[in-house]
């Protein structure tokens, strides 16, 4: 079987599993390949014939078994910063619980014990900004969303991140 084939079989199989959003190494794992530069060439040329399609540098999604569109833009936010401390916070937070009226359309604002960065992917921007709070003061206001499987900062600790970074806070509810 050649390679794009197995790859698109194993996406198949996998998208039931992990939401149809993975990064370059776990592609080469699932197929049982080694992540090599012709590994990489191999990937390259899946997504010229529009076989995957990259969401985001190193992150990849089948074309024929695509994720979820209203949870993909969180799945790529785990594959960005796997192993940190990643929360939803600032204006999408508060958007979300109400606190502001502005409903931000195609981004996403993240705190991360990661690095900072913004990420344009097809489902929407993720602007990920760097936290130096100590986990012990960030972990009791957090929250899991299980419909979309991250961390949600509470109103008083999203207000709170808005302040740290210097953000407009005209937009809050009174």
């Amino acid at each position: 079987m050649a390679k794009t084939q197995k790859l698109l079989s194993a996406l198949a199989s996998a998208s039931k599993n992990a939401g149809g959003i993975h990064t370059a190494r776990e592609l080469a794992y699932i197929i049982g390949e080694q992540y090599t530069p012709a590994f990489k060439k191999m990937l390259s040329d899946c997504v010229n014939e529009g076989v995957i399609r990259r969401v985001a540098r190193g992150v990849f999604e089948s074309t024929l078994t695509p994720a979820e569109p209203s949870t993909a833009i969180y799945k790529i936010v785990n594959k960005l910063r796997d192993g940190v401390l990643n929360y939803i916070s600032l204006e999408s937070q508060l958007s979300h619980t109400g606190d502001i009226s502005q409903v931000l359309m195609d981004r996403l604002t993240v705190m991360t014990k990661g690095r900072s960065g913004t990420f344009e992917t097809p489902y929407g921007v993720i602007e990920f900004t760097h936290t130096k709070k100590p986990l012990s003061t960030v972990v009791p206001d957090l929250y899991l969303d299980e419909k979309v499987k991250m961390f949600r900062a509470s109103t008083e600790l999203a207000v709170a991140d808005l302040k740290a970074c210097n953000r407009n806070l005209h937009m809050l509810e009174g």
